[in-house]
């Protein structure tokens, strides 16, 4: 259950994504056609492979991260901070950074990563883009041999799942039924391509993306049915 683990070994993150190009005819010819047969089944005839390239970012195959902002507990006494930062910028040295977190930090057997939907997207998404750039896997995304219990990632999707496994709910959603405040967010992830490409404004997608992260860690506080974190208690630190 949740409350067995002490809230300042866990690691709370979000990442944001873009599709690797800004357009589909950046693409050499190969990455066109593997493109229109991976997204052939979602967009079937409504779309052309061209049309629905503005999704390619939630495929590590053909998108890259942008950012990953991150949330930690620190305790003082009865007083608690969460602390929240944002690894942004090129792609391999935002995942270099984001490993040297891991490593230093969130490195030891009682250490967790948490995430909202994390185990079918940001988990598995930041090793494969580690993976593409020749970057070895941290330890805590390195899940070969392991056995499920010995896996130390938490999905406050999965656990509100209760073992519905065809069950599928937003953070916002989640958030909104659990009395969390809703974060005063101007964009949302269809988005995020626009602002990136289009208005190269990657500092509006960190604050989307760090909202997100305290948004599931208060979503984590409710099902451990803990006092959300008060504005106070919410920290902006420098990576």
């Amino acid at each position: 259950m949740p409350n067995k683990i002490q809230l300042e070994h866990i690691l709370f993150l979000d990442i944001e994504t873009v599709p690797e190009k800004c357009s589909f005819d950046q693409l050499d010819d190969t990455t066109q056609e593997l493109w229109a047969h991976k997204s052939q089944y979602q967009r079937k005839e409504e779309f052309t492979a061209e049309e629905y390239y503005d999704r390619a970012g939630i495929w590590a195959e053909f998108g890259k991260i942008i950012c990953i902002s991150v949330g930690y507990f620190t305790f003082q006494g009865k007083d608690r901070s969460f602390r929240l930062t944002t690894f942004h910028g090129e792609e391999t040295t935002l995942l270099q950074e984001f490993k040297t977190l891991l490593n230093d930090h969130f490195n030891h057997t009682k250490n967790i990563l948490c995430a909202h939907n994390g185990k079918e997207f940001d988990f598995p998404y930041i090793a494969r883009r580690m993976i593409i750039h020749g970057i070895s896997l941290p330890n805590k995304l390195d899940l070969f041999g392991k056995k499920p219990w010995e896996i130390p990632h938490i999905d406050t999707m999965e656990l509100w799942k209760f073992g519905d496994y065809k069950h599928y709910t937003s953070l916002k959603l989640m958030a909104h039924v659990l009395g969390i405040p809703s974060p005063k967010e101007d964009i949302d992830g269809s988005m995020v391509k626009a602002i990136y490409y289009e208005k190269n404004d990657l500092k509006r997608i960190v604050t989307y993306c760090e909202l997100d992260v305290l948004t599931t860690a208060q979503v984590y506080l409710r099902l451990r049915n803990e006092p959300l974190l008060k504005d106070d208690e919410v920290k902006k630190v420098a990576k």
